[in-house]
């Protein structure tokens, strides 16, 4: 049996994970060559766990945070191994799990899997993908020069950036004092202590920065301009006692956002009375999630993006109490100051920028001499300037999705094209998988993605007996 090629574009945590999971494969011997494309300078980490500040944390538990779904104890037992003692109230530092994710990855780029299958990293960047000739097959064009023949590609492209909040942006994107990314290396270490300071957004990369300010022992005031002005909740002092699942008796079938939410507030409501914690009651469907998603029709998935999708977040996506607790001193004290709004422009004014909010009817601006982008990632591929997704989506072999959420898949992660049948030899995991189950960002999820494409990817090779099809089709 010939050897076959899977290349799986970008090697943050899904990509990594991905990886590791084809090395992982029962039986074998598998002929296959795995190629990690990733331009940054560590395999694993992605960009939320390769940042050199210890005080950001996981905002899940270590107990949590396993790369295996079979295994739930493995990062556990690598902090033991490595003698890294489990971290205050079980909430580790970030840049611990990115240690934990590239030790994973180098061990498989040591040497061949017992399995058989080999991984390869080319530390480039694809910057298109088209159909071979014959089979099918693709050519990843990388950013060298070179022409990858794969017969399955991957996309793990994670989160690009956020949108910018105003367009056009000219006029201040290149300010020295407007930030873009908080995530880039010392972006926030130029801002001075005695330096104000507006944050777009109070979601977890706003907490993220109001944490590095603090460590940075910063005296002068924090302004942050949302919509809503909710925070991410905190989560439980310690561990708290699971709930039962109680998706089949209570949600299964429910066709609208109005029914769940009615089902899980009497629910929560149940359960609080029971002396269980809220955050337990609320996290129990968690395996479900992705299913009551889909059972909504487009309508009633718009009408939570509308409504709920933002206070949803703040309610599942918890922040740790370290966290939690700057946050609260913040506020206490007056330093920090919440004010809701859109933004509706920001314009330099000096050294200084000015942020015009709008309020309902009202308009007012805030001024400060620093702005920090905060928002969530673009999530709209038809607005993706991207090289590799502009290639893919310019050949018909990436369609973005309605909702403006990800691309167009089918439930293996085989991207769809207009006619919605799906491609025997292009797929992706992660983010951009958000139009499937709207969850899909977290580990637990991409674990669990990243054990099934494997998983799905060993069928395919299998039951095309080592031969790949005569031509580049698509089925349904």
């Amino acid at each position: 049996m010939q050897r076959r090629t899977i290349v799986i574009i970008g090697g943050g945590v899904a990509g990594s994970m991905l990886a590791v999971q084809l090395t992982r494969l029962p039986g074998g011997p598998w002929p296959l060559d795995v190629l990690l494309v990733e331009t940054r300078p560590h395999l694993g980490p992605g960009t939320a766990y390769s940042n050199n500040r210890p005080e950001w944390l996981l905002n899940v538990r270590s107990g949590g945070m396993s790369a295996f779904p079979d295994e739930p104890d493995h990062f556990v037992d690598w902090l033991q191994q490595h003698g890294i003692d489990n971290c205050p109230n079980g909430f580790c530092p970030r840049q611990t799990y990115g240690r934990y994710l590239s030790s994973l990855v180098e061990d498989t780029l040591a040497q061949p899997a017992a399995n058989g299958v080999r991984v390869q990293w080319l530390n480039t960047r694809a910057v298109a993908a088209e159909p071979a000739a014959h089979g099918c097959a693709l050519h990843v064009i990388l950013a060298d020069g070179r022409r990858v023949a794969a017969d399955t590609v991957v996309l793990a492209l994670g989160n690009f950036p956020p949108p910018m909040p105003v367009q056009p942006a000219d006029s201040y994107r290149q300010h020295p004092h407007f930030h873009a990314n908080p995530w880039a290396p010392e972006a926030l270490s130029s801002i001075r202590p005695d330096e104000s300071v507006l944050l777009v957004g109070t979601g977890l990369t706003a907490l993220d920065t109001l944490v590095a300010l603090h460590k940075q022992r910063h005296r002068a005031p924090i302004l942050a301009v949302s919509r809503h002005g909710h925070w991410p909740a905190p989560h439980a002092s310690k561990p708290v006692v699971p709930y039962p699942n109680y998706y089949a008796d209570k949600l299964a079938g429910l066709r609208t956002v109005t029914e769940v939410l009615r089902a899980v507030r009497r629910q929560v409501a149940l359960g609080v009375t029971e002396g269980f914690d809220w955050r337990a009651v609320l996290d129990a469907p968690r395996p479900d999630f992705g299913r009551i998603w889909a059972a909504w029709p487009r309508e009633e998935q718009q009408r939570f993006l509308r409504h709920l999708a933002t206070r949803w977040s703040t309610l599942r996506h918890r922040n740790p109490p370290a966290n939690a607790a700057i946050l609260t001193e913040l506020l206490d004290s007056g330093q920090l100051q919440v004010h809701h709004g859109c933004v509706q422009q920001i314009e330099p004014r000096g050294e200084q920028l000015a942020v015009e909010l709008r309020h309902r009817t009202q308009h007012s601006w805030l001024v400060a001499d620093h702005v920090v982008l905060c928002t969530g990632p673009l999530m709209d591929y038809q607005h993706i300037n991207d090289p590799l997704v502009t290639s893919l989506r310019n050949g018909g072999l990436l369609v973005p999705d309605a909702l403006r959420l990800g691309i167009r898949t089918n439930a293996a992660g085989a991207l769809l094209n207009q006619d919605g049948q799906a491609s025997e030899c292009l797929y992706t995991l992660g983010s951009a998988l958000r139009p499937l189950w709207f969850e899909s960002t977290a580990v637990p999820e991409l674990r669990r993605q990243a054990a099934d494409l494997a998983a799905t990817l060993a069928q395919r090779f299998t039951s095309s007996n080592g031969q790949l099809p005569s031509a580049l089709r698509f089925v349904s």
